[in-house]
């Protein structure tokens, strides 16, 4: 029974079909195309050529989204308790924060959902197709299958196609597949299991035509096509919170639990010891307001939009804010090969003529460089095979070169811009050579015969007897038609094939791809080229092997983070071999080894082999965009934090699910960039040591902030409970505690935002992704200040109030006794206090590093001095005026800090 057309599009087998049975399917004629009439209808049934995504929420609902977070819980029901209070100005300033935390976050996820957007627009071109038996010109929008199109070098493939007729057609499929080379296509139909980067009798929406021309069907349009399952990938990726994320909401939540729990036992203490439900509940309002973290979100706030700043001067553009600390948290990186790790530019690096092997230094299609043997520069001019293998590349070449912005591109096919880059370093041109020796005809590359030939007029160099054929290809092809070759100086001796192939062998175990040349003398008068003119007798030239060389700074970016103690792997559609020897290359080495899986092995895999080949594996090539996807679910589902870096519309799956996705802001498509959360200004894998660096400073200074923050709220909420258990007049008020949490807090807590990065920062192993964000060592830190905090309050009220009957002195003093100590714990977690004592000692970091601690320091210092010596601030906050003999007690009693802050820093050093 014949399958519907629809049946057919969704099968996604046209690869297996024979050209006769897609036409027969699609009801479609090679010759003259779909009619109008058919068109009209097919454009009914199955819609335009064009991705569509899917309602996203409206701006309101994801604005209103922002406040759905424990924290602000606590932060709104606070300035709900000040309301109700009647203390409106204090409520305003707790919302208030809340609404710019809200403002942020909202502005920064605004664009998040954009990546649909982005992958439409980078599918829609024109088309050349045939319809009512004429050529048109019609915009992809309105192709549908069935339609029958033309292609030729330059063009942007419409919509997925299954070739029927071809010319030489090679295609560049990188953005999809990850293959740096263009493909070869044929019109054969294929196995039914043949993978994505293996099916050569098809052409995908999105891909670009590098050389030759055909004609294909639509077999697939919009969301049908290869294209448009990646966008369904996206819709479908989990969106899951980053580390950060998950750790402050269960903080919060712990937090809210705690105090919402002590306040209740509070309030029912209270009733019985036969207080009134006035005064309990005034009292359970003061508890919760003192051990809130008003200034927090804020503080978290400022410290990542820092990190943004500091990632921004370091070429990494962060597009949401929670993912600066993510990659700071990152175990795996994920990486693809092409453009990411290597330049994009294929490069020849060795070349073996007359029984030599020459290296070449220089990288990408800049004539820069030199031909090397035994590492010293050769002049062509006397190695005369070398110069005859040169112009041979350089000849039988239908590419050139030209500069973009300072910039050499390659206009045509990768591997023949290699061969123009290598005989530019020892200028030979082609413009030149053209002049001497025009070409005559031209065989293009065909895959039955695995060569290219030119024919030369060579009458311009004085050789009148003669014209000259070169020939490239594959190294079988050229060395079954060669009897003779040229030795080192250019005279003519019997070729040793067995030579030959250890040294094709010798480069493909480098990863480098060989192709072998060759040349033959014909008469004069000949002025056409045929295949039987290449049958036998030509002259074996010698080889040139080339790479998609890795970049030197992504190199050392690899190393540095594996000493960080970061998994690197390497993710590509390029082949195995090649992505191995590249990985090699560049130290992906674990247990000595690079161990590479095809994506062909990881589809047989059993879940828990896959597992284990995930974990093992450094390298995995001739992967589909699903499996990307696969791995990146694999390993989060092993714990491991994700970073997965990419610049093509095959990356943008996994770039949405990684934990943090990362772009080439240069070379990656506008969909790579709307899927990630991070962008790469310069494309050099290099900035992303540099954004860990960041990412692990930046949640450095926020365990350093909330072990500032945190004592205070303990010490204040410790000081209040006991009071009321104790039945003893209260030391802190609660608008006193909103001054503390909010102003005195923020003002020297932002500061800590500021901190420079450690020296041992990239020294130190991934965090543990399943750690809490309050780690046992920080928990008994924040205990240990707490109870200190809580003795200079309740102590130091307790002796004024007795010695001088003044509550509000007693009040101001015990505050300003508990700020001193808080300036000396801030000296004693900071860089500035590291700096100052290592200057003591002889040594020691820049104190002008840490201007934002000095800022601090002295802004709170300012703010005290008017919180009690103003009268305006006597009379809102209930303090009193201090004179320099209670100032200076205040300082001492508060300087023991110094001294279990070092006993702390013992255990817990926050660095």
């Amino acid at each position: 029974m014949t399958a519907t057309p629809k049946e057919i599009i969704q099968s996604s087998q046209w690869h297996h079909l024979s050209v006769q049975e897609v036409t027969r399917h699609l009801d479609s004629n090679l010759e003259t195309g779909l009619n109008s009439d058919i068109t009209a209808k097919r454009r009914e049934r199955f819609g335009a050529n064009e991705l569509k995504s899917k309602p996203g929420k409206s701006p309101l609902l994801r604005f209103l989204l922002q406040f759905n977070q424990p924290l602000l819980y606590i932060l709104l029901i606070a300035g709900a308790i000040k309301a109700f209070l009647g203390q409106w100005v204090n409520a305003g300033v707790i919302w208030g924060v809340t609404l710019i935390n809200a403002i942020i976050g909202f502005v920064q996820e605004s664009k998040a959902e954009s990546a649909i957007a982005a992958l439409a627009s980078s599918v829609q071109t024109n088309a050349t197709i045939i319809r009512n038996g004429e050529k048109v010109q019609v915009s992809s929008t309105e192709l549908v299958p069935g339609d029958v199109v033309l292609l030729t070098s330059g063009d942007k493939v419409p919509a997925d196609l299954r070739l029927v007729q071809l010319r030489n057609l090679q295609v560049n499929e990188s953005a999809l597949t990850g293959e740096s080379i263009a493909i070869e296509k044929n019109t054969e139909p294929l196995s039914l299991d043949a993978a994505l980067a293996e099916r050569i009798n098809m052409a995908y929406a999105g891909s670009f035509v590098t050389f030759g021309t055909g004609r294909g069907i639509v077999v697939a349009i919009g969301d049908a096509t290869e294209t448009g399952c990646i966008s369904q990938l996206m819709e479908q990726g989990t969106t899951l919170k980053t580390p950060l994320t998950r750790k402050f909401d269960k903080f919060s939540r712990t937090l809210l639990y705690i105090i919402l729990g002590i306040a209740a036992f509070m309030f029912a203490v209270g009733l019985g010891y036969g207080y009134s439900w006035t005064e309990m509940f005034e009292a359970a309002i003061a508890f919760a307001v003192s051990a809130i973290p008003e200034g927090l979100p804020a503080v978290v706030t400022v410290t990542l939009a820092i990190g943004v700043s500091r990632m921004a001067r370091r070429h990494a553009i962060v597009r949401k804010l929670p993912a600066v600390e993510t990659l700071g948290g990152a175990t795996v990186i994920c990486s693809d090969k092409t453009g990411t790790l290597t330049e994009n530019q294929m490069t020849v690096q060795a070349i073996y003529v007359g029984g030599e092997y020459y290296t070449v230094s220089g990288v990408g299609y800049a004539p820069e460089g030199e031909i090397l043997l035994d590492e010293k520069p050769v002049n062509w001019n006397n190695f005369p095979a070398l110069e005859e293998c040169l112009k041979a590349g350089l000849l039988c070449n239908d590419s050139h070169l030209e500069t973009n912005e300072g910039q050499w591109q390659v206009v045509g096919d990768p591997t023949e811009g290699a061969l123009i880059a290598v005989a530019n370093k020892v200028e030979l041109t082609h413009s030149l050579l053209e002049e001497e020796m025009p070409r005559l005809d031209a065989i293009p590359f065909e895959s039955e015969f695995q060569y290219m030939a030119t024919l030369h007029d060579s009458s311009l160099r004085g050789e009148q007897k003669h014209r000259t054929i070169f020939v490239k290809g594959s190294v079988e092809a050229i060395l079954q038609r060669s009897q003779q070759m040229l030795d080192v100086k250019g005279n003519l001796a019997s070729v040793n094939a067995e030579t030959v192939h250890q040294q094709v062998d010798a480069m493909a175990r480098q990863g480098l791809r060989v192709l072998a040349f060759a040349k033959k003398s014909v008469p004069v008068t000949q002025d056409s080229l045929d295949h039987t003119d290449i049958e036998n007798n030509l002259i074996f030239l010698g080889l040139q092997g080339m790479i998609d060389p890795p970049r030197a700074e992504a190199i050392k970016a690899v190393q540095a983070c594996q000493e960080a103690g970061i998994q690197v792997k390497m993710i590509t559609g390029d082949h195995a071999v090649t992505a191995a020897a590249i990985a090699q290359s560049m130290g992906f080495n674990k247990n000595g080894e690079v161990l590479a899986f095809t994506g062909s092995e990881l589809s047989r895999m059993g879940e828990s082999e896959l597992a284990t080949a995930i974990e093992d594996g450094a390298v995995f090539a001739r992967v589909a965009p699903e499996q990307k996807l696969r791995i990146v679910e694999a390993l989060q589902s092993k714990g491991e934090v994700v970073a997965m870096t990419g610049d093509g519309v095959n990356d943008a799956p996994a770039l949405k699910q990684a934990d943090i996705g990362i772009a080439m802001g240069g070379a990656g498509t506008e969909v790579a960039k709307e899927a990630a959360d991070m962008i790469l200004t310069d494309d050099n894998f290099a900035s992303i040591e540099a954004a860990v660096e960041e990412g692990r400073t930046v949640y450095r200074n926020l365990l350093k902030a909330i072990a500032f923050i945190l004592p205070v709220n303990g010490g204040e909420s410790m000081t209040i409970l006991i009071s009321v258990l104790l039945a003893r007049e209260l030391p802190i008020l609660s608008l006193q505690v909103l001054w503390l949490n909010m102003v005195n807090s923020i003002a020297m807590t932002v500061p800590l935002a500021f901190e420079p990065r450690s020296e041992r920062v990239m020294q130190q192993p991934p965090r543990n992704p399943r750690e809490s964000l309050l780690s046992q060592s920080l928990v008994k830190r924040i205990v240990a200040i707490s109870i200190f905090n809580w003795i200079l309050i309740f102590g130091v009220f307790e002796w004024i109030r007795q010695t001088t009957g003044n509550i509000d002195l007693a009040r101001t003093m015990a505050i300003q006794a508990l700020v001193a100590g808080r300036v000396f714990y801030l000296l004693s977690i900071s860089h500035l206090g590291r700096a100052f004592l290592g200057k003591l000692r002889g040594k020691g970091g820049e104190i002008s590093d840490s201007t934002a601690i000095l800022i601090g320091i002295v802004s709170t210092i300012f703010l005290q001095i008017v919180f009690s010596q103003w009268s305006l601030m006597n009379t809102l906050f209930n303090t009193a005026p201090l004179n320099l003999n209670q100032w200076l007690i205040c300082f001492l009693i508060g300087s023991p800090m110094v001294v279990v802050s070092a006993l702390v820093n013992l255990f817990d050093p926050l660095d």
